[in-house]
């Protein structure tokens, strides 16, 4: 009897520090829903690091002329039919390849501080020459006559004696009749009496735009 009264008390005493122990539930979450919780705040993206000064493939112009210039021979390569913009040198070279010796185009350079190159089939092959532009004038690569004009240039080689320029390779082999009949017109009076010709200023401007004879 005494043993049994000893468990029964030692149970008594373990059950209350059993419920001491225990950690009472929170009236205010059984009362009521949880909070939502704050939306995140969105990560600020990365800033994207601006590209350090000279790091183009083409140099700063020196001045407005400069680039009024450079600006002239794009606007007059847009126009010629035998510029192939960005076209690269084995693209170039297999174009001429099949061409007549002196055919030649106009692309893209792509080489560091060099706008142009010129591409051209000669008896060896084709081969490419760089087009440098300095000091507001153009010339090739190896030669030291140098012109205001790109354009200027090219009628040079084409006239030239040994005639290392020949026909240009254009992109679209017949021309218009607008263009054949242009080409025609500077070839007999030279660009320098175009003003001269009496005609309307629609058609003295079709024939400034392009006075050339290549």
């Amino acid at each position: 009897m005494v043993a049994h009264n000893q468990v029964a008390a030692d149970n008594a005493i373990s059950t209350a520090a059993e419920s001491r122990r225990r950690p009472e539930p929170s009236s205010s979450s059984s009362s009521s829903p949880a909070a939502p919780a704050a939306p995140a705040r969105p990560r600020p993206c990365p800033a994207v690091p601006a590209p350090a000064p000279g790091d183009t493939h083409f140099r700063t112009f020196r001045s407005h002329a400069e680039y009024r210039r450079i600006t002239r021979a794009s606007a007059l390569l847009d126009a010629c039919g035998f510029y192939w913009g960005p076209l690269s040198v084995h693209g170039a070279h297999e174009r001429l390849r099949a061409e007549p010796v002196g055919t030649f185009l106009v692309r893209d350079s792509r080489q560091r501080n060099c706008f142009f190159a010129l591409s051209v089939k000669m008896a060896s092959g084709p081969t490419s020459i760089r087009v440098h532009f300095q000091a507001g004038r153009f010339h090739l690569d190896g030669s030291r006559e140098s012109f205001d004009c790109l354009f200027e240039l090219l009628e040079h080689y084409v006239a030239a004696p040994r005639r290392m320029l020949g026909a240009p390779l254009r992109q679209r082999r017949v021309r218009p009749l607008q263009e054949l009949c242009r080409q025609r017109i500077v070839a007999t009076v030279g660009r320098e009496n175009l003003a001269r010709i009496p005609l309307n200023p629609v058609l003295r401007d079709y024939l400034s735009s392009f006075p050339f004879q290549i």
